[in-house]
């Protein structure tokens, strides 16, 4: 049986994908927003957290194949997200764009605009933050390349 502690954690990852999904599903589009795909996110979120990562380490740190990495990444350049450029030998670098960098920002305000109205006390906006800061660690921790089987 597992204790309450295990339950707890469980019920918090349940939270976060279905908070995630809801938030989601409120996120406004066309004007200048860009629109991504689920996979685009995902790349586009690691591309974010490590500007200049090869495709390769892209497809290791989102545990993605690396030919869906390669077909993410083909159409956020196309759709100006992101920048691919040649380093010392063969290696390309991906970096974010402006353009990437002012979708995030629209698509932040309209995220806080949404919460804005549930979360009002002081005490909440203490948690909120405390919350960032366990999310975060926890991203960090997951998004580690895996560690070699060998």
């Amino acid at each position: 049986m597992a204790s309450s502690s295990e339950n707890d954690l469980g019920d918090l990852a349940d939270l976060i994908l279905n908070v995630g999904r809801l938030v989601r599903a409120r996120t406004p589009t066309g004007g200048d927003i860009v629109e991504l795909t689920e996979t685009e996110r995902h790349v586009m979120r690691i591309v974010d957290l490590h500007p200049g990562s090869s495709p390769s380490e892209i497809a290791d740190l989102s545990r993605l194949q690396r030919s869906n990495v390669s077909t993410a990444l083909r159409t956020l350049e196309d759709k100006g997200m992101v920048d691919r450029r040649p380093t010392s030998g063969r290696s390309i670098a991906v970096t974010p764009t402006e353009r990437a960098h002012e979708n995030l920002r629209q698509l932040q305000a309209a995220w806080a605009d949404e919460l804005r109205g549930i979360i009002t006390t002081p005490a909440s906006r203490e948690a909120v933050t405390r919350c960032i800061e366990v999310l975060a660690q926890m991203e960090q921790h997951l998004i580690r390349p895996p560690a070699d089987p060998r």
